[in-house]
């Protein structure tokens, strides 16, 4: 695997993304995947709101409103309100204040995986390439760790899941659950090169990555279903399960 992270010009609110990546990226290689910060998205959507109060409420306030579902911020001892959105769990309903110009919130893009399936047929066309994928990316903590990883929260261009199921592993047992999540794991390389400061580099390449199935079409809803799993069916379902959720607004 290769990653080459791309500087770009500071972005302003308004600003394309397909203008940035074309300002940005002279070549794109077939058989490449080009991870997008989340917030690169909200500028272009002017997904941004003033901040007019001090403290926190203002901002859990618009966490209610953003995500799926909530805790009481309350019950944290750092006061983070924690909240399901998209089936992803992050804090703040995604919501945040860094690298934003201004005193403003940068909110999660309206319909994710739109943008980045409209990013991937811009790609197609600009790079007269056929086989390329797109990643939108956001960061968030690990339980029980410390510091943030980034997670793809959509993609669009390749086969998301690299099944195990059915062949055997080292000692010639049939493996019956093993799936390797291959956005994921590209997010991530792609985004430590990133950064997450002042680097101003919003994008990265990722190439040659072993086993990668590419697809000349987006996702259809059937696999972008099967990706997530339900509450009541997850691994961690004796935690998440025991929570106090309470329902959020869905989106702004």
């Amino acid at each position: 695997m290769e990653v080459r992270a791309v500087k770009t010009r500071l972005v302003d609110a308004g600003d394309t993304v397909e203008s940035v990546i074309a300002e940005s990226i002279e070549t794109l290689a077939e058989k490449s995947v080009l991870v997008i910060a989340s917030k690169i998205f909200s500028f272009a959507e002017n997904r941004l709101l003033p901040r007019t109060a001090v403290g926190k409420e203002e901002k859990w306030d618009l966490a209610r409103r953003e995500a799926d579902w909530w805790l009481d911020p309350n019950n944290s001892k750092y006061q983070t309100m924690l909240t399901i959105k998209n089936s992803w769990i992050f804090a703040n309903g995604g919501i945040d204040e860094s690298n934003s110009q201004g005193n403003f919130y940068s909110l999660w893009p309206k319909d994710p995986q739109a943008s980045v399936n409209a990013v991937w047929q811009f790609l197609r066309s600009h790079y007269s390439i056929n086989e390329v994928g797109v990643i939108m990316s956001d960061s968030s903590g690990i339980p029980l760790n410390w510091g943030v990883i980034s997670h793809g929260i959509a993609h669009c261009g390749f086969k998301a899941l690299k099944s195990y199921i059915g062949k055997p592993d080292l000692y010639g047992r049939m493996m019956n659950m093993e799936q390797v999540n291959m956005t994921q794991s590209i997010t991530v390389a792609g985004t430590l090169e990133m950064g997450e400061g002042s680097e101003q580099k919003p994008m990265a390449i990722v190439s040659n990555v072993t086993d990668l199935e590419f697809q000349q079409r987006e996702p259809t809803q059937e696999e972008l279903d099967y990706l997530h799993i339900s509450m009541e069916d997850d691994i961690y379902a004796p935690l998440l399960m025991s929570a106090p959720w309470k329902k959020g607004g869905g989106g702004i």
